[in-house]
């Protein structure tokens, strides 16, 4: 039992760090806007009279998974506890987000600019944040995953509003929509190492963030991998393999029993 409190308490002490980190670097960088090189993805074939059609059309596993993770926690037909039932709003709102993300991501890549990229934006981010109060009441504490919720989706979404905003008058910045990111990916992989979990199958947020780092890397290498391959470019694999990490979050919730 004293282990187990001084690990929580360790935990407690990184992710107090990384949060001390992240202020200080929010006041020493300065502004940052969004790079116009970003929309300039190598994959920009015409299929089906769709523009970037691989870009728009590997969205729809996207949706593929966030309609079955909402059908899944609504219908309530698992034969598992699948969800912490005091916080299923963080779930439907984690899924429901998962579904737009292939509507906003898909409308952003058919025109991509700063003012299409908001759609895909916002609801990215609310999955973020869905998923780090899931995450939160999985691990260390139901109540505070809960009360957690609607304050970091709210940050998340001003952290969009904001960055569009700031690009509308000239001055881009990126800042508070990194740290949404940020901050997450960081902490979460430390709360899954220090608390106990109350689930079984909770290795599938080490596979999800395995493919969040994939999908960056995809991302990082879009015409680099289209090169090689030809046939498709890294951006739309970042969104397949962002899918599938998400297909196995899925099916953990499906076969996971209270540990």
């Amino acid at each position: 039992m004293s282990n187990l409190i001084n690990h929580n308490k360790f935990a407690l002490i990184l992710i107090a760090v990384v949060g001390m980190a992240v202020v200080v670097s929010l006041s020493l960088v300065d502004a940052i806007p969004q790079d116009a090189d970003y929309h300039a993805f190598s994959d920009a074939d015409t299929l089906f009279g769709i523009p970037n059609a691989l870009n728009v059309l590997s969205n729809i596993p996207f949706l593929l998974v966030g309609v079955a993770g909402l059908s899944l926690i609504i219908s309530g037909k698992s034969k598992t506890r699948h969800v912490v039932e005091s916080n299923k709003l963080a779930y439907v709102l984690f899924f429901t987000a998962v579904s737009l993300v292939a509507l906003g991501s898909g409308y952003y890549h058919l025109k991509p600019t700063n003012e299409t990229l908001l759609w895909d934006r916002i609801p990215m981010t609310i999955a973020f944040m869905a998923l780090y109060s899931i995450v939160i009441g999985e691990f260390v504490s139901e109540k505070i995953g809960r009360l957690c919720l609607l304050p970091f989706v709210c940050l998340g979404i001003a952290s969009v509003l904001y960055w569009s905003y700031t690009e509308s008058i000239g001055m881009g910045d990126l800042r508070y929509y990194a740290i949404v990111q940020f901050f997450p990916l960081v902490t979460i992989p430390i709360i899954i190492l220090f608390y106990k979990p109350r689930f079984e199958q909770a290795y599938a947020y080490w596979w999800l963030l395995a493919a969040y780092v994939a999908a960056k890397l995809f991302e990082t290498f879009d015409s680099s991998i289209h090169e090689f391959l030809f046939f498709t470019s890294g951006h739309s694999l970042k969104h397949l393999v962002s899918a599938l990490g998400l297909y196995i979050l899925l099916r953990s919730y499906k076969l996971r029993l209270p540990s």
